[in-house]
């Protein structure tokens, strides 16, 4: 093989495989070429990564060492997409009766789903986490692309619980904004006891919802070891119940007489190196 067609290869293999240990003995007898020549066009890969600011290779030493591709969004794109993301949730035509924004679009967006799942993975890829959790519907296609960098199982809470899903764990919770006391399931099956889990959400006001997942994951001695949300709303009357998270963007102010949005930074990008 030349090499740069196992350049080409070798990229596309780790960028599959985020987080995940590749043994260097692997690589140099899947490509038929020399440990030397295997760990010089990893040093390419890795300096290519860096210039284009998708992340880097972290070396692993010892018998068992290999490299790992570690998915990072560059300070200055992460910014230009965090201040593309707030004039697009700025457009008055978003408004929706009783102040709510559409945000539909962006989250069926493939190319934006992605890029927001790995600004999180950016933000959490130094967390030793198992397993990503969100509550049915919307934070569905997040936590799918978070999970996809961070290279673990998605983990779904459903308000009901559904009889192709087996035995499931249910408690009752105070929602933030409403206070009603609200039910969420999960089956199981679906989280190892002891686990650590990335709680991903789309919005977030008071935060009654992440609280009850939290609250959830206590009965199966699973610990948060993050909270990513897409967009947070700022409201003095309401009390925040949650304090410890990342937030993509923050919605400032929603006025529907004069059809302005006010939509700033959150405090992911404070969290980027």
């Amino acid at each position: 093989m030349k090499r740069s067609d196992r350049l080409v290869a070798m990229t596309h293999y780790v960028l599959d495989r985020p987080r995940e240990l590749v043994s260097l003995p692997f690589l140099s007898e899947k490509y038929e070429a020399a440990k030397s020549s295997i760990s010089e066009d990893l040093g390419i890969l890795n300096k290519m990564f860096q210039k284009e600011g998708i992340g880097y290779l972290e070396s692993v030493s010892g018998a068992a060492g290999g490299v790992k591709y570690i998915p990072a969004f560059s300070k200055e794109y992460s910014q230009q997409f965090v201040n593309e993301l707030c004039e697009r949730l700025e457009d008055p035509a978003r408004l929706l009766p009783g102040g709510y924004l559409f945000m539909s679009d962006i989250l069926g967006e493939p190319g934006t789903v992605r890029n927001i799942g790995r600004l999180f993975a950016s933000v959490f890829a130094d967390k030793e986490i198992d397993a990503v959790m969100t509550v049915a519907t919307k934070g569905i296609p997040l936590a799918y692309a978070v999970a996809a960098y961070l290279n673990v199982p998605v983990v779904i809470v459903r308000r009901d619980p559904k009889v192709t899903e087996g035995s499931t764990v249910s408690i009752n919770y105070v929602s933030g904004s409403t206070k009603k006391i609200q039910t969420m399931v999960l089956t199981k099956r679906s989280l190892a006891e002891g686990s650590k889990v990335c709680i991903i959400d789309d919005f977030m006001k008071a935060g009654g919802t992440i609280n009850g997942m939290k609250n959830l994951l206590t009965e199966f001695n699973a610990e948060v070891a993050g909270i990513g949300v897409l967009a947070e709303a700022e409201d003095e009357e309401e009390e925040r119940v949650v304090d410890d998270y990342v937030s993509l963007v923050q919605i400032i102010n929603v006025d529907d007489r004069d059809a302005k949005i006010e939509v700033h930074e959150g405090n992911l990008l404070s969290r980027i190196n």
